[in-house]
Order: structure tokens, then sequence, then C-alpha cells
């Protein structure tokens, strides 16, 4: 019996008490002569148990399958580049091998972000790595293409520094709020990878002269929503201050 004994508690009143702690229930909803003392430890055990709790469910939940896409998506990376520049980059077989690499990392790139906010799976190591993860495997195409001559650098400079140029722009604003992604945004990540898998195919005739036309759709994508974010970060920022000030205003008010 875990209870406070009856002698202590001052009669049948505090017997009841224990009573009801022994069955589950709560002593001070039996009787007020069960003193606070009595209940301090379980109330003091509880927050820190649920705390040690959620430390582990949260350790847990990294190894979740949205984590693992994204775990996939780096490890393609390295493969990718040397299945890539296997022969010296230009062997048409080599070359397929690499964007079902490529194919591969885009695909599931367009899952773990879904299955983590539909299932609850949303980790910090998920905020960092998704992030990561899409701009190395997309880097590490473009950079192959322009070494081995595929692609001028000025198109892989435009949009390697536009994306690393909004993931800095997100961190500065962040303490403002959140740039929510546009379907803009997702449009010129759609058209960036259809462009980038043609162009690490081997392809000839009307494909290669496609593949141009889909690339320059995307660098113009990029180049229109990376102003766009531009735009809505200064209005975010502004938006931030004036709320700021209005708060201060009113609290010394």
């Amino acid at each position: 019996m875990t209870g406070v004994p009856a002698s202590a508690a001052g009669g049948s009143s505090g017997a009841q008490g224990s009573a009801a702690a022994a069955d589950g229930g709560n002593p001070s909803e039996v009787s007020g002569s069960v003193s606070g003392p009595a209940t301090a430890p379980e109330s003091g055990r509880s927050p820190r148990g649920a705390k040690i709790a959620a430390a582990a469910v949260n350790q847990a939940s990294v190894w979740n399958v949205a984590n693992l896409l994204t775990m996939l998506r780096l490890v393609l990376v390295p493969g990718f580049v040397a299945l890539m520049l296997a022969d010296g980059g230009y062997d048409p077989a080599w070359r397929s091998l690499a964007w079902a690499a490529f194919a591969i990392a885009m695909i599931t790139d367009l899952f773990d972000g879904h299955l983590a906010r539909t299932y609850n799976l949303v980790t910090d190591f998920g905020k960092i790595a998704d992030p990561i993860a899409d701009k190395a495997i997309m880097g590490a195409a473009l950079i192959c293409l322009s070494a081995l001559g595929d692609l001028p650098w000025w198109v892989t400079a435009v949009i390697l520094g536009r994306e690393l140029g909004i993931t800095l722009l997100r961190f500065l604003v962040i303490r403002y709020g959140v740039i929510p992604a546009s379907r803009g945004g997702k449009l010129k990540t759609l058209t960036q990878g259809v462009a980038v898998g043609m162009y690490v195919l081997a392809l000839t005739g009307w494909l290669a002269s496609l593949r141009f036309w889909v690339m320059a759709a995307a660098v113009v994508l990029t180049v229109v929503t990376g102003l766009d974010y531009v735009r809505q970060a200064i209005v975010l920022r502004r938006r931030g201050i004036a709320e700021r000030a209005a708060a201060l205003e009113e609290k010394e008010a």
C-alpha cells in the first residue's frame, strides 16, 4: 500500500485516502485531511519522468522512414559523382547509371518531407539534413556537368548561387517568421530536376535540343522565384520590426 497511514492522517478519513491511493485514485479528492507533502513526491517525479520519456521518443524518432530517405539521398551523392565521372564521364552506360542515382534522389525528395509532415515524423535532424541533401545532389550534378563541358559554368553559378543565397536569407529572417514554399518554387525544383536529369543522360538529336529549352526555363524560374523570395523576406522583416515596435510601445504604455 502506497497511501498515507490512517494514524498519520487522523482517523477513518485518512484510511479512505489511503485506500483510494492504493486503488489508483486521488486521495485529495476523497478527503481533505491528506496533507500536501504526502502527494508532493508523486507530482515531483511526474514532470521529470515525462521529460525523460519525451527525450527517448525524440531520439528514437530520428531513425524514421523520412530521415532514412534523406540519409539515402546523402549516400547517393558520392555514388552519383563516381558514376558520372567513370570512364572519362562520357560513356553512355555509366551516364545512364548516374541518371538512375540522380532520379532516385529526386524522387525520394518528393516523399520524405510529405511523410514527415503527414505522420508527425519531423525531427531536428530532418530539418537540417533534408535541405543539405537537396543542395548536395543538385550541386554535384551541376558541377559535374560543367566540369565535363556539357553545361556552361554560368548556369551552374546562377542556380547554386540562388539556392545558397535563399537558404542564407531564410536563416537571416527566421526571427521574424518563416518564408513559405511557393508554387513557383516547387515548379522551379521540378523543372531543375527534369533539366539536369536530361543533361545527365547522353541524349542526341531533338532530345538534346529539347533539354536546352528545359534548362532555359529552369534558369528563368530560378531567377524569378529567387527575386520573389527576396521580396517576401523584405516584407516579412518590415512586418516583424513593426510588430515588435508596436508591442514595445504597448508595454511601455
